[in-house]
């Protein structure tokens, strides 16, 4: 039963592969994911102050909210090391005052959960923390549709940058 399944399971997997090869519009489909790549990398150096090919984000989610975590690839690029820690408590202040700009730039559109964080930015907290290598922006809510929306923020970022990241709930 368990070689059926399997069988199956890896007969529709191709058949999938397949369809979006066939697809008539795939190129083109692969082609505009490519520029936004690109473009998401571009406006985030601009944002940032700092390249994304010498740094690492990483985006966590946690069951109080979650973290925004930069650090420098070479732990003596101290001038990137400086920029990540400034542009995390700039991140701090602006989110504070339900101040999205940056990732509405860097992304070319309203990030879900946005709306949300603006709505109840009162019931959410900011806090830069200093790490070894760069800094972290914890942030945490004891409100649900608060942490909803910081969930989903977290979870657009995990996609559209390509961190890898898991989009289940952790620990710190």
């Amino acid at each position: 039963m368990k070689t059926v399944i399997a069988f199956l399971l890896f007969g529709g997997l191709q058949l999938a592969a397949q369809d979006m090869q066939s697809c008539p519009m795939h190129k083109e489909h692969m082609k505009e994911a490519a520029q936004h790549q690109s473009d998401v990398e571009k406006h985030g150096d601009e944002a940032m102050g700092f390249p994304h090919d010498k740094t690492t984000h990483h985006f966590h989610l946690y069951a109080d909210g979650g973290a925004i975590e930069v650090t420098v690839n070479d732990s003596k690029d101290s001038r990137n090391m400086q920029a990540i820690r400034s542009h995390l408590t700039h991140i701090v202040t602006m989110f504070s005052n339900g101040e999205f700009s940056i990732p509405m730039f860097v992304h070319d559109q309203v990030p879900p959960g946005v709306p949300v964080m603006k709505e109840k930015r009162a019931e959410i907290s900011y806090r830069f923390e200093e790490l070894p290598t760069g800094g972290r922006v914890r942030i945490k809510t004891t409100n649900p549709d608060a942490l909803k929306a910081i969930h989903d923020f977290l979870r657009f970022q995990i996609d559209d940058h390509h961190t890898g990241d898991t989009a289940d709930i952790g620990s710190l």
